[in-house]
């Protein structure tokens, strides 16, 4: 199946330190880094790919907690959520059908409240970090999950993807589209890919934060990008793995399917363009 894809920013954050993480400016200057999600058109309404920054969180920024806010330094631009974006496109937040989720934490669910008809898929091990839980861990925010979601909690179907595991989310408007479980960053996180005779995109999450993980090596990252992946890791051995095995996956599909992440201003700003990430030099 065909899909068109919409590549939207559904947050922009400012940490100090760009020289740290994009290798040019100064040590205290702020850099930006993206929130980069995905909207599909298909024939039975919208899917949402990770929803960023939601309403709630631009209107009460204290619900992300101190942490976030002053590690990030979030624009909070009420312009940037999901929801006014998808209006600005001429469709009602009742379209959105479906939102599957790489992982749970506070930048990448916080727009699910904007889309409270909507289905919400995740993997089962992201979503038993916030049920049942009485402690979240550093990156989840309850006050997000609280309008009681309609959760689709998926497991791994033993089906395999390019060598990964892979989960079909048994929708059947949207079935061909996958979970891949690409675990690490945090204990259930997942890439997920939609296939489109014009553009395969794997949206990989926060799998890795930098172009250079997977095109280069991992040495070309810079050194900011290492030091805050290793601060917010769930599990330090699966998350090198899963890049050594994205870097091997890049390098037999580049020229099939592009690879993006969530974070990485190049990428999101090729895809913005129309051009092809998997070009950056």
């Amino acid at each position: 199946m065909s899909y068109k894809i919409h590549h939207l920013n559904c947050a922009t954050l400012c940490p100090m330190g760009s020289k740290l993480i994009n290798g040019v400016g100064s040590y205290i200057e702020r850099t930006k880094m993206i929130c980069h999600c995905l909207l599909i058109e298909t024939n039975s309404g919208l899917v949402l790919i990770d929803t960023g920054l939601g309403t709630q969180d631009i209107l009460q920024p204290k619900r992300m907690g101190l942490f976030f806010n002053l590690m990030v330094r979030p624009k909070l631009d009420i312009e940037e959520t999901a929801l006014y974006q998808i209006q600005k496109l001429g469709f009602k937040k009742e379209d959105v059908k479906h939102i599957i989720l790489t992982h749970l934490h506070v930048d990448h669910a916080g727009g699910i409240s904007d889309f409270p008809h909507a289905k919400i898929h995740v993997y089962k091990k992201e979503y038993n970090q916030i049920v049942g839980n009485k402690s979240l861990k550093l990156g989840y925010v309850a006050a997000q999950f609280q309008h009681n979601p309609h959760w689709r909690v998926h497991n791994s179907t033993g089906e395999k993807w390019n060598g990964f595991n892979c989960v079909k989310t048994f929708e059947p408007e949207i079935q061909d589209i996958l979970l891949v479980p690409l675990h690490g960053h945090s204990a259930g996180h997942t890439g997920v890919y939609i296939p489109s005779n014009n553009e395969s995109v794997f949206h990989c999450g926060d799998a890795y934060f930098h172009h250079n993980t997977i095109s280069k090596s991992y040495k070309d990252v810079p050194l900011g990008i290492k030091v805050f992946q290793k601060l917010v890791e769930y599990d330090t051995t699966a998350r090198i793995r899963n890049q050594i095995r994205l870097t091997e996956l890049f390098n037999k599909q580049k020229s099939n399917m592009r690879f993006i992440c969530s974070h990485d201003l190049s990428e999101f700003e090729y895809c913005s363009c129309g051009k092809n990430p998997n070009n950056i030099v």
